[in-house]
């Protein structure tokens, strides 16, 4: 069986430990970006072939069958001779990095959300508020 979102936790987690943003990943590898998002995303619609897994397993600096054997549940090539639990450990430490990141996404866009809706009660309270304050000094 695939494992679609095991592919996306080592390519999240391994794009965070270099670090490595999506555009630089998509030119390293010559994958479009639109590739790459869905499979960061776990939204792989079909199968992508084998040249596109060893392109971004080079890109990130593992070995070319390094996210083939992720996919399909195999111990990755150099994984340093730790098989299963710990190749286990360290899919879930990059998921749990994943997670983090996007908790951090949209923590910053309910701020965001927050300071403008502050604004625009600031703006109006500010108003109001030089109305009742007496003149300086």
């Amino acid at each position: 069986m695939e494992d679609w979102q095991a592919v996306a936790s080592a390519i999240n987690g391994r794009m965070a430990d270099l670090p490595l943003s999506q555009q630089e990943l998509a030119e390293r590898s010559k994958v479009s970006v639109a590739t790459l998002r869905e499979l960061q995303k776990a939204t792989a619609t079909r199968k992508r072939s084998a040249r596109t897994l060893a392109a971004i397993s080079q890109a990130l600096d593992w070995p070319d069958d390094y996210l083939r054997a992720v996919l399909t549940g195999a111990t990755p090539p150099n994984s340093g001779g730790k098989a299963g639990r710990a190749d286990s450990s360290s899919l879930v430490l990059a998921r749990l990095d994943q997670l983090h990141a996007e908790v951090r996404r949209l923590a910053d866009a309910v701020e965001r959300i927050a300071i403008d809706v502050g604004h625009g009660d600031k703006d109006t309270s500010s108003g109001r508020a030089s109305e009742r304050r007496p003149p300086a000094g």
